[in-house]
C-alpha cells in the first residue's frame, strides 16, 4: 500500500497544470486531447465562442472564461495561491500568437503555439528576448516532424551521399469551402495567406530534411493556391500549394477524400495524407520531455513564408 502511495505522489508531483487560449478552434480539440493523453491536467480554458460542450469529453471540471481578462486574472490568482499554471497552450488566430505568447511567458508559464509560430520574423525576435527575460520558452507544433513517413524519408536522406541532389515535386491540395475566405483565414493580415496558413508544415518539412533555402521563385500566388521553386541545400523542389477542389486528383476524388498531400523525389512517391493530423499527443510527448521544437526550429520556415507572400503584394 505505501508503495502505491508513493507512486501515486510521484504521478501528482510529476503532472502538469495547462491554460488552453482559443479553445472554441477546430484544432483544439487535438490540444486537449494531447494534454489528457500525456496525463496531464487543464485547468483552465478561454474563447470568445461559448459553446463549449467539447470540453466535456477531456475535462469537464476545467474553468471557462469568454473574456482573456479573466483568465489573465485566475491565472495570477493561481500563482498567488501557489498553483502556478505549467503551461499555456495557444489554438487562437495566427494574427494573435504573439500576443498570447507573451501573455504565457510572463504569467510563468512555457507556451504551446500552433502553427505558424508567428506570421512576421520580427515577432520572434521580440519573443526570443521576453525568453531570456522570464526563463520561460515557447514550443510549436510541427507536427510532420514526427510522421512516420517524413521520419523514414530524413533517414534516407541522411544517409545517402553528401553530394546527392534531388529533385522533387511537392503537391498539397486540401479543400475549403466558401465560409474560409469570410474568416480570419481568408483575411492575410490575419493568416499570413495559403503559404503560411497552409504551407507551413511542408516548407519546414522540406528545410529540415534538405537543407536551408537558398533561392525562392514564386510563378504563381493568388488568394487560393501558390506555386513556385525551392533551391535547397540538397534538393531543387517545384511545390504548389491549393484549396480549390478542381485541382484534385481524380484518384482522391474518386474515394471521397478532400486532401491530397504528396511528394513526388526522383520519380519516388511518399504519401503521406493518412496520420498528418493524430500526431499532437507525440508533440506534447517531445516538449514535455525537453525535446520540444523552438523559437531557432521554426525561423526558416517562417522567413521563407514571408519572403513567399511578398510576391503576392
Amino acid at each position: 500500500m505505501g508503495r502505491y502511495k508513493t507512486l501515486l505522489k510521484e504521478i501528482a508531483l510529476t503532472m502538469k497544470r495547462f491554460a488552453l487560449i482559443g479553445a472554441g478552434g477546430y484544432v483544439a480539440e487535438r490540444h486537449m486531447r494531447a494534454i489528457k493523453e500525456t496525463g496531464n491536467k487543464l485547468i483552465c480554458a478561454s474563447d470568445r465562442f461559448d459553446v463549449m460542450g467539447r470540453m466535456d469529453s477531456y475535462f469537464p471540471d476545467a474553468e471557462f472564461f469568454l473574456e482573456h481578462e479573466n483568465l489573465d486574472r485566475f491565472m495570477d490568482d493561481q500563482r498567488m495561491a501557489g498553483k502556478p499554471l505549467d503551461y499555456v497552450s495557444i489554438c487562437t488566430p495566427n494574427y494573435m500568437h504573439p500576443s498570447h505568447i507573451r501573455f504565457a511567458l510572463r504569467n510563468g508559464a512555457d507556451a504551446i503555439c500552433e502553427k505558424p509560430m508567428v506570421i512576421h520574423p520580427e515577432e520572434m525576435r521580440i519573443i526570443k528576448e521576453i525568453e531570456g527575460e522570464t526563463g520561460k520558452r515557447v514550443f510549436t507544433v510541427l507536427q510532420l516532424r514526427h510522421h512516420p513517413e517524413i521520419i523514414k524519408l530524413k533517414e534516407q536522406i541522411d544517409k545517402a551521399p553528401g553530394d546527392k541532389f534531388y529533385n522533387i515535386d511537392l503537391n498539397y491540395i486540401t479543400t475549403r469551402g466558401k465560409w474560409y475566405f469570410k474568416s480570419w483565414k481568408g483575411d492575410v493580415s490575419k493568416s499570413g495567406g495559403i503559404a503560411t496558413n497552409i504551407g507551413i508544415h511542408l516548407f519546414d518539412m522540406l528545410i529540415w530534411i534538405f537543407g536551408s533555402v537558398k533561392e525562392c521563385k514564386v510563378s504563381l500566388y493568388e488568394p487560393h493556391k501558390a506555386a513556385g521553386t525551392l533551391k535547397l541545400e540538397k534538393a531543387e523542389v517545384s511545390w504548389h500549394l491549393s484549396l480549390d477542389e478542381d485541382d484534385l486528383p481524380k484518384s482522391v476524388l474518386t474515394v471521397g477524400k478532400r486532401t491530397y498531400r504528396s511528394i513526388n523525389i526522383e520519380g519516388k512517391e511518399v504519401e503521406f495524407s493518412d496520420g498528418f493530423t493524430d500526431l499532437h499527443t507525440i508533440t506534447y510527448q517531445h516538449i514535455l520531455a525537453g525535446q520540444g521544437f523552438g523559437i531557432d526550429d521554426a525561423r526558416e520556415s517562417i522567413e521563407l513564408t514571408e519572403q513567399i507572400r511578398g510576391f503576392g503584394s
